[in-house]
């Protein structure tokens, strides 16, 4: 661990495995990961698909147990702590498609994220996201909410915990461009506010711009960190062909498939 001080997060030497079509031989996703994240400040990390990105993310919850290294947080080591533990000590994440439980209405969600909240703060979770109160408290969080409203309501849940730091996993995924923009805007908006650390897995231009620090992630290691306009650069292109296509915008890349 880093001996000049307490950090938010430190991923020490991460590595991560996975069987292949039930083989002996193991495919190495993530490839001794070295990252520290410093208190209230907002990182991206964005980079090719399959890249390594999201089981980075993943791996910080306790969702995936790393085949090597060590995490600590805020100088503890939460290696083995499961997710709910590491959720207790105030990390939150957010799922590129957020689950969804027939039966528990928006009211329930957010109360189990704290158990302390009034009415008055549950009006106001709904309204920092952009959802009518009066409309969504007691609707259920099932199949008939779309994809933008369950991010919404998932982005409430996460300001309902008050967690210190909130990792985002591709929020642009799954919602119109309307919808997205609105999202862009709450997840800065309360990084600002609320002075935490907030990590953004991201594709995203806007994200990018708005980061302290942008780590590019491919083929399971950083391959460069740093300001956006240093790595911009390297990630132009591949952005570029994501967002004709998430736009419906024209292109004569024959390597950009529709």
């Amino acid at each position: 661990m880093d001996e000049g001080g307490i950090r938010v997060l430190e991923a020490v030497d991460i590595s991560l495995s996975f069987p292949v079509n039930g083989n002996s031989v193991a495919k190495e996703v993530l490839n001794h990961i070295n990252v520290t994240l410093e208190p209230g400040k907002f990182y991206a990390i964005t980079g090719p698909n399959g890249g390594g990105k999201t089981s980075l993310a993943k791996v910080i919850m306790g969702i995936y147990q790393p085949s090597g290294g060590r995490l600590y947080y805020k100088g503890e080591d939460i290696t083995e702590l499961s997710v709910t533990e590491r959720a207790r000590r105030g990390i939150a994440y957010a799922f590129q498609q957020p689950p969804r439980f027939k039966g528990l209405r928006v009211r329930d969600l957010l109360r189990i994220a704290n158990h302390d909240l009034d009415e008055a703060a549950l009006h106001g979770l709904l309204r920092n996201v952009g959802l009518c109160f009066e409309d969504y408290i007691d609707r259920e969080v099932d199949a008939s909410l779309s994809g933008g409203e369950m991010k919404r309501i998932e982005i409430a849940t996460l300001l309902a915990r008050q967690g210190e730091m909130t990792i985002y996993d591709e929020p642009e995924a799954g919602v119109d461009l309307w919808t997205f923009h609105q999202l862009v805007n709450v997840i800065i908006n309360q990084h600002h506010k609320r002075q935490g650390t907030t990590l953004v897995i991201t594709h995203n231009e806007r994200f990018l711009m708005a980061a302290d620090e942008v780590m590019l992630v491919a083929d399971g290691e950083i391959r460069e960190r740093g300001k956006v306009d240093k790595i911009w650069p390297l990630i132009k292109d591949d952005y570029n062909c994501q967002w004709r296509n998430q736009c419906g915008g024209e292109t004569n890349d024959p390597n950009c498939i529709r």
